[in-house]
């Protein structure tokens, strides 16, 4: 690099390299100093070279603090302290099936824990090799896999249905040491036929998240027994593998069915490589005599050379069905436990759980006293419990981008603690679904819930902002297309978790607990950050309005520019997205916020004025129909720049190309071409966003509008099905319509139970405050409520499973399966609790 020009300072120290002279007349001017004295010229660019190193100085660290402030965490104490998923701390909630993305998993609430779970495959099929079980897959085709029974806590019991035979998996802790004590699995697979032999083999396996601790396996005989380990947050432990019980039933009368052991001991780099890993180490070996049916078998011990020792090992078990195996997890801390917990103490302890569960299940939800009937007494009882089996615990970062950012960037590393809405699909935190969630967990546990909150909240950033989609480790990522995994600080979610909170905070108030009043000053700066987030970064042009950012205006290939962040996806807003246009929803959802805001205020001495009157003006009726009511449509409206008129083609060849010549290639894709100029104006696509000031209980229980919704509520036309009600009007131009050559109608005329259930809870709200439309409501209500509940049974007795959303024309569910995020508030629907 040349250096002309730049001259360096003396080192007066080093007088034999440079030696300073006052006799040379020539070094006085070269050197601006004499007598002590600054030249003025010299002294006049110095100052000036200061200001501008100090301008330079501070506008690059501008820059990089807007580059960093996506990722600088809010300077407020944490909810969940670092230590509070310790054993020690909080030995209730360390272990459990915190794993939802398989079939069934177990894992501690520890940043880097062991993992445990199950693989199987039939064998002696056409298929080489079969198809191997591991995470849950819609592509498996299984006739059902549900929680029939799920505490959240102690313990599971799951039914997972295969064409041919039926596994049943149970899972239950047991207290003792520092580390949360014990906790034991058992597996049986039962032929749904016993004439028709089936031959299945079992997996059971344990790995190591990184390399911080040691799996030793233990060999008795050539077969793999149990496996010792340690971990920095486990110490030393050992999971139990002993012999599998064969059912007399299997294999012809008089003969011992025949088994097979074999084991497998490998490294894998990364929990999301586990099952390939372990097919890469299938070999096959001949099941009968003869050597005409091969079967797949583990192939030993295959530890790479470079590595510390083995980080994950597998057993396998294969025999005719049925039969049964027992895994045992034992604490070293753990060592007054007195008899295993396994076989009769298993089968007791599994049997105390769950009748602690039916008793708590009817005390809070009091179905039998409503008069249902068992089994759909235990359809309640199955969604309760895949939305607290759903429950995951996951540690790592998202990757984030803001305008500033060139590129994405890493978040900073933390836990979450949540439940998913889709085991096979969506197996990781979605922000607005979490908050309906937690509808259903709060009402079953206010501790857990209050646990999950606080996970959520600590993730927000110095902006008040929270990544809405978590996908924390390469679990999670692996499930991921990678358009969806970066995460923008412009793109809000609707703020849900003030639906849960409204309810739990009236009890934290009422309950005068220490931890609560601890919990509620931990939680509002961050509520308070967050809610000033939406209120600056969402707003509209005019006062008192919002719209969702994240809208694109340039594309092409859309009907309607998707609004991902209010969550209704493809639901028709203005077509042409602006910043002036206002979104009637995201209004709804403020107000909502800023009333809870000011509950919570008020509870702990803050100012809560300006929450309440924030609520104030989001909550009258005159203001919003201002802005938001169709006098033409007579509906609750978005407003902005928008056409109906639109449709999808094919693109037209490009002009002016010669016949001889080959054309250059083109994007093929249906492309929109708007029909008619757009204009400002209401967007009158009635459907579920036009009816968020009734689902939010704004609109006045007197106000003749409501007698509106209520009307349009109840017509087949618009809303009403047998089933529920859908998302959009049949009246609607956009009901039904692709929104791209490629995309399915998604919130254009399906039912979706989340939306739903806000409904039932205005109806019930509105029904029993005084009002001339009370009696309407309460038909409806009633009306809406059985038609729902009705079919949501149905579909799940016929399917196996509990769906996404609803088919409006013939209530077939629809989407992935099994979903028991939102969709499980059917049990809040069959208990009328709002």
């Amino acid at each position: 690099m040349a250096r002309d020009g730049v001259r360096r300072r003396p080192n007066l120290k080093q007088k034999d390299s440079y030696e300073l002279s006052r006799e040379n007349e020539d070094d006085d001017k070269k050197w601006p100093y004499s007598n002590g004295n600054l030249d003025p010229l010299a002294k006049a660019v110095g100052a000036a070279v200061v200001v501008v190193m100090t301008i330079l100085i501070t506008y690059f660290r501008y820059q990089q603090y807007l580059r960093d402030i996506i990722i600088t965490p809010m300077d407020s104490p944490l909810i969940i302290p670092a230590n509070s998923s310790t054993p020690a701390v909080n030995p209730d909630r360390f272990w459990g099936t915190y794993r939802p993305q398989a079939y069934f998993g177990i894992k501690s609430r520890s940043k880097t824990s062991p993992v445990f779970g199950l693989m199987w495959m039939t064998q002696l099929t056409n298929q080489m090799p079969p198809p191997l079980r591991h995470w849950c897959d819609q592509g498996d085709q299984l006739e059902g896999y549900v929680w029939q029974k799920h505490d959240g806590l102690n313990f599971g019991v799951q039914e997972i249905r295969e064409k041919l035979y039926t596994i049943k998996t149970e899972f239950v802790k047991q207290p003792g040491g520092s580390h949360s004590g014990d906790w034991s699995a058992r597996i049986s697979f039962t032929p749904k036929n016993p004439s028709v032999p089936v031959v299945v083999s079992s997996f059971f396996y344990s790995a190591l998240d990184v390399d911080n601790g040691r799996l030793e396996p233990k060999l008795t005989k050539g077969r793999l027994t149990s496996v010792h380990g340690w971990h920095e947050d486990l110490g030393d432990f050992e999971l139990q593998m002993p012999n599998v019980a064969i059912s007399a039933e299997a294999g012809k009368t008089g003969e011992k069915p025949q088994v097979q052991h074999s084991y497998f001991i490998s490294y894998a780099q990364q929990l999301d490589q586990l099952k390939d890993i372990m097919v890469n180490g299938l070999k096959v070996e001949a099941w009968d005599k003869a050597r005409t049916k091969p079967y797949f078998s583990l192939s030993g011990r295959r530890v790479p050379r470079d590595v510390p020792g083995p980080n994950f090992v597998v057993k396998q078990v294969t025999t005719q069905l049925p039969f049964t195996m027992e895994v045992l997890f034992q604490s070293g801390s753990f060592v007054n436990r007195g008899d295993q917990l396994s076989k009769e103490k298993f089968s007791a302890l599994i049997q105390s759980k769950e009748e602690e569960f039916d008793a708590k299940f009817e005390n809070i939800f009091h179905l039998k006293q409503k008069g249902y009937q068992p089994n759909e007494i235990s359809f309640a009882k199955a969604a309760l419990s895949n939305m607290l089996g759903g429950i995951g615990y996951f540690y790592g970062s998202s990757l984030v981008q803001s305008r500033y950012n060139k590129e994405p960037i890493n978040y900073w590393e933390a836990p979450l603690y949540t439940a998913v809405p889709s085991r096979p699909f969506f197996p990781r935190g979605f922000l607005w679904d979490e908050g309906f969630h937690n509808m259903l967990i709060s009402m079953w546990s206010p501790e857990i819930s209050k646990d999950i909150i606080g996970h959520w909240m600590d993730l927000m950033n110095a902006d008040g902002w929270i990544p809405r989609e978590q996908i924390l480790g390469s679990e999670a990522r692996a499930k991921v297309p990678s358009e969806f995994v970066v995460q923008r600080n412009t793109n809000a979610n609707p703020p849900t978790f003030f639906l849960p909170l409204q309810a739990l905070i009236k009890e934290m108030i009422k309950s005068h607990k220490p931890q609560d009043k601890a919990y509620l000053k931990a939680l509002y700066p961050r509520l308070k950050t967050w809610f000033n987030y939406y209120n600056t970064t969402q707003k509209g042009d005019l006062p008192f309005t919002y719209r969702w950012h994240g809208r694109d205006p340039t594309v092409t290939k859309q009907l309607n520019p998707l609004t991902l962040t209010s969550g209704l996806d493809d639901y028709p807003r203005a077509s042409h997205p602006t910043t002036d246009e206002r979104h009637v929803d995201l209004r709804c959802w403020i107000a909502l916020a800023a009333g809870v805001m000011a509950d919570i205020a008020r509870s702990l001495g803050q100012d809560w004025q300006e929450y309440k009157n924030t609520y104030a003006l989001l909550t009258d009726n005159k203001l919003l129909d201002e802005l938001h009511w169709s006098s033409q449509g007579q509906q609750y409206s978005d407003w902005g720049l928008h056409t109906d008129k639109a449709r999808l083609e094919k693109p037209k060849p490009p002009p002016n190309h010669h016949p001889s010549q080959r054309p250059p290639p083109m994007d093929t894709d249906k492309i929109r071409v708007i029909l008619s100029e757009p204009s400002k104006q209401f967007v009158n696509a009635f459907g579920y966003v036009s009816l968020f000031p009734f689902l939010l209980k704004i609109v006045d229980a007197d106000s003749p509008k409501l007698d509106t919704i209520l009307s349009d509520l109840t017509n087949p036309t618009k809303l009403w099905t047998d089933f529920g009600l859908r998302s959009i009007s049949r009246n609607s131009k956009f009901y039904g319509r692709f929104n791209s050559e490629h995309d399915p109608p998604y919130w254009r005329g399906a039912i979706w139970i989340n939306m739903n259930y806000l409904c039932l809870s205005a109806l019930y709200h509105y029904s029993s405050v005084e009002g001339p439309y009370m009696d309407k409501a309460k038909t409806v209500y009633t009306d809406l409520r059985k038609n729902l509940v009705t079919n949501i049974f149905k579909e799940y007795e016929r399917t196996g499973y509990i769906w996404e959303n609803y088919n409006d024309k013939t209530g077939e569910g629809k989407g992935s399966h099994p979903f028991t995020g939102w969709s499980a508030l059917v049990v809040l629907i069959m208990a009328e609790t709002f």
